[in-house]
């Protein structure tokens, strides 16, 4: 079960490595591209090709859903990126359901794991394999992996890296749950454990009080989706600017922060501890660019902010 890209791979690696699958279930079709198209998830494209069936329920607690999925007669469910099942879904299988999270559980349960580890600042994170019980990401483990953070990483990159971590870790579970051998261990209780809740408008706004390094993580953390936004303000004007990439400059600027200092060929940002360099960005109607190409083009004006 699953929707998005990363489903997709590790779907891909159960099948390439002779797993049998019976069935597929995944998000209805919706509307994309500027036709406003139904299309069908990633997930669902991947298992047409295969020919796998595929099941797209509104209603995970519609009976006819439920009889049509009980007569796969699936052993064990998978779930990847997938939204909560009721109890009569997970508990169907008579080896249970399982779900591959791309964090160390108990940090980072929610919806956004991949890119809250890098807003944070995190060295590490990983994937982990557990069982479904009545609460979002929180039972019983049965494997974790570690994967280290690299300084310039992207939530784009960390993507790959956990995904392809966690197709191995699945077909693992799989083997472990089929020979006997899995054993699980509880979630460990703790108060510091970090939330991963849902990206929304608000908390991919950038805020330009915070530190240089706290702003150039929120970048990355979101790049290449949902990307991080901020507004320019500038001649009465206010223009919504989503910002892919930058860098940091330690320095202690005398402008107020969010002050835009260019050049022909460069952008960068006061920051209450330094200068932040834009290096990709794009403006309302236009295609994502880096600095010097927006400049050849694009002037910003002596009162230029960013907010």
């Amino acid at each position: 079960m699953g929707t998005p890209d990363f489903a997709v791979g590790v779907l891909q690696y159960l099948v390439e490595n002779n797993q049998n699958i019976v069935a597929v279930i995944t998000a209805p079709d919706r509307p994309a591209g500027r036709g406003r198209k139904l299309q069908g998830s990633a997930v669902k494209q991947y298992a047409v090709a295969q020919e796998i069936p595929v099941l797209q329920p509104t209603n995970l607690k519609n009976d006819d859903f439920i009889t049509h999925l009980k007569s796969f007669e699936a052993d064990l469910q998978i779930v990847v990126a997938f939204r909560m099942l009721p109890k009569v879904v997970w508990q169907l299988p008579a080896y249970g359901t399982f779900n591959l999270h791309a964090s160390l559980l108990p940090q980072y349960r929610g919806a956004a794991p991949i890119n809250w580890a890098l807003i944070h600042g995190e060295p590490k994170t990983g994937v982990t394999t557990f069982f479904i019980d009545e609460k979002i990401d929180t039972g019983e483990i049965i494997f974790k992996e570690e994967v280290p953070i690299s300084k310039r990483e992207t939530a784009g990159t960390l993507h790959d890296t956990l995904m392809r971590v966690g197709s191995k870790l699945v077909l693992k579970t799989v083997h472990a749950i089929a020979d006997g051998t899995a054993t699980t261990q509880e979630q460990p209780k703790t108060k510091t454990a970090k939330e991963a809740p849902k990206l929304t408008p608000e908390n991919t706004k950038i805020d330009w009080s915070q530190t240089a390094a706290q702003i150039d993580a929120l970048v990355r953390g979101l790049s290449p989706y949902p990307v991080a936004w901020c507004y320019l303000n500038q001649q009465e004007e206010q223009l919504k600017v989503k910002i892919y990439k930058t860098t940091v400059e330690p320095a202690i600027p005398t402008e107020a922060p969010g002050t835009i200092c260019a050049t022909k060929k460069t952008i960068k940002v006061a920051c209450i501890n330094g200068y932040l360099f834009i290096e990709e960005l794009q403006l309302p109607g236009k295609r994502k660019m880096d600095a010097a190409s927006l400049l050849n083009g694009f002037t910003f004006g002596e009162d230029a902010m960013l907010t």
